[in-house]
């Protein structure tokens, strides 16, 4: 069977979106490929489980390598915003303003 998780190292971690130091035990996983269960040659990040409850869980494919390839970390919202929206366009068409 699969080892102890108390033998994983750390016994705290810090949340990705919060700031928060907290105990590995009282934190999730975040796996940015959205595979947590592919864990070989991985180091996960990790959320509080308040954090963790405020995201939204619905599949994200393909949205890791977008925010890549429009090097979103160094942007700020606006030029985010307009880069993400071209980006979107040219890959999956215009956006259906109907729905």
């Amino acid at each position: 069977m699969w080892g102890s998780r108390k033998r994983r190292g750390d016994d705290t971690v810090e949340c990705i979106a919060c700031g928060e130091t907290v105990d590995r035990s009282d934190a999730r996983e975040y796996d940015k490929e959205g595979d947590r269960w592919d864990r070989t040659g991985k180091e996960f990040e990790h959320l509080c489980k308040s954090c963790h409850t405020d995201l939204c869980h619905q599949p994200r494919d393909e949205l890791e390598a977008l925010l890549v390839d429009i090097d979103a970390g160094g942007l700020d919202e606006l030029e985010f915003l307009d880069r993400y929206c071209r980006a979107v366009e040219d890959r999956y068409g215009p956006v259906d303003s109907e729905r």
